[in-house]
């Protein structure tokens, strides 16, 4: 019943690739198949998170349905992404699937770009490491993410910044936490031997976002985060002190508990459980907070779909044993959810999909 239900759903989706360049539209009319982007995303791009993270769910689909289509889509968007020129080896948040150029020079590791590398690593991953196109595509991203991006902040933090109109900003928004957790679980199988220097770079990123939560009054992380001056891994601007249920920090304590068993990463997993119970917890659910600095929080009377699927997942996980969804033989998606490797040779290698 889901595997008809997956088919219906995609064929639904399949009009939004029908662009002159194959880049999905970021919406699409279910009934009529006419696609659109959002108004506000750089002159009518599409956005790289969105188109960038079809690939687990659309190759296990042509696995399951031994149908190539949806294989065959993603592939597409991975070609043609290759032969692209990519400023500072970066990939732009914006795609216009139109013309094929870029938009605006934004990059992110987190918002609007995240995903896509989590997926290329996770391609790898679930195709039982057979897929070597998708890690070189990753180890080439993290190395610029690392040149470009990454920096240490006076007090000795490590960030991950955003590239703007020519320049780093010094801010790292609570989605870029995820990192942590990418970063360590890539560490296996890295370019040059440097294993442990990635697994050391995803326990820095762990320190710093613990950091982000550790400086509020309510022990939970701001939406984004500022290292300028004076000011570290605290929220300046009113509109960034929010916190909405959100999984990327504790997602990234999982990963680190994973591979390293260090007892911090349970502690800090039991400091945040605690404080959204605390703070959190409403007579329906639990809600979002408005301000993470004050001590009488408003909320915002929201529960995100993220919170029960990633959220107490991840802190689920964090006090499970490792024998509990092994990561040889699941890969989370980017909302959680398990997909198996599929231990076959050449499933997503290209042009060669093995069907059952």
């Amino acid at each position: 019943v889901f595997k008809i239900k997956a088919v219906q759903l995609a064929g639904k989706l399949l009009p939004a690739f029908n662009t002159p360049t194959g880049i999905p539209w970021a919406m699409v009319n279910l009934k009529s198949g006419v696609g659109r982007n959002w108004g506000w995303a750089s002159a009518g791009s599409s956005i790289l998170a969105e188109f960038g993270t079809l690939h687990m769910e659309f190759v296990h689909l042509s696995y399951l349905t031994g149908d190539p289509v949806y294989y065959n889509k993603v592939m597409h968007i991975r070609k043609l992404l290759q032969k692209m020129d990519r400023p500072n080896g970066l990939y732009p948040n914006y795609l216009n699937p139109r013309t094929g150029r870029w938009g605006q020079h934004h990059t992110s590791v987190g918002g609007l770009g995240d995903s896509f590398y989590e997926y290329l690593l996770k391609a790898w991953l679930m195709s039982d490491k057979m897929d070597t196109e998708a890690r070189k595509m990753y180890d080439d991203a993290i190395e610029a993410i690392e040149k470009h991006l990454i920096r240490k902040s006076n007090g000795g933090l490590t960030f991950i910044g955003e590239w703007k109109n020519g320049h780093l900003e010094r801010k790292m928004g609570h989605l870029t936490c995820f990192a942590g957790g990418m970063f360590a679980l890539g560490a296996d199988g890295s370019r040059d031997d440097k294993a442990g220097h990635y697994l050391q770079l995803g326990a820095e990123i762990a320190h710093t976002c613990h950091e982000s939560y550790d400086r509020t009054t309510l022990k939970l992380g701001p939406e984004a985060f500022k290292f300028d001056g004076g000011v570290e891994a605290v929220a300046v601007r009113q509109n960034e002190k929010y916190y909405i249920l959100r999984p990327e920090v504790i997602e990234t304590y999982w990963y680190m508990w994973r591979f390293t068993h260090d007892p911090k990463y349970r502690q800090w997993g039991w400091e945040a459980a605690q404080a959204i119970d605390k703070y959190c917890r409403v007579s329906g659910g639990f809600s979002g907070v408005k301000d993470v600095y004050s001590s009488s929080p408003t909320y915002d009377d929201v529960q995100q779909s993220f919170f029960l699927a990633e959220t107490l997942k991840y802190l689920y996980l964090l006090f499970s044993n490792d024998d509990l969804l092994p990561l040889d033989n699941w890969v989370f998606n980017t909302e959680a959810h398990p997909l198996p490797v599929l231990h076959l040779a050449n499933t997503t290698l290209s042009g060669n999909p093995a069907y059952r």
